[in-house]
């Protein structure tokens, strides 16, 4: 099967999806939780570039997201595990509880 040629940067896949950026630059930052050859990195003129998903990426993540939420603890337990900074948890946090209304 052809790969696909169309890549979305992590901005473009939070509006698609309604995710929190900071949550998918989270879960994205640990390339094992998106499958082989799925991502890539982006120059997009800033210092660092940005991370972009395939078609099949997105929907992977989506799964994962999905997975996540399902677990003892869910986003914020996940967050928690990766160490992530307090006052970013709570943003991320804060989108979840708009999310499910």
């Amino acid at each position: 099967m052809a790969r696909s040629k169309i890549i979305y940067t992590l901005k473009e896949i939070a509006d698609m999806i309604g995710e929190n950026l900071e949550l998918l630059e989270e879960v994205t930052s640990n390339s094992d939780n998106i499958a082989e050859g799925e991502m890539v990195h982006v120059r997009d003129g800033s210092e660092y570039g940005t991370r972009g998903l395939t078609g099949d990426g997105v929907e992977g993540l989506q799964e994962l997201l999905a997975d996540i939420r399902t677990w003892d603890g869910g986003i914020r337990q996940f967050l928690i595990d990766e160490r992530c900074d307090p006052e970013m948890i709570e943003r991320i946090m804060a989108d979840e509880v708009k999310r499910n209304r």
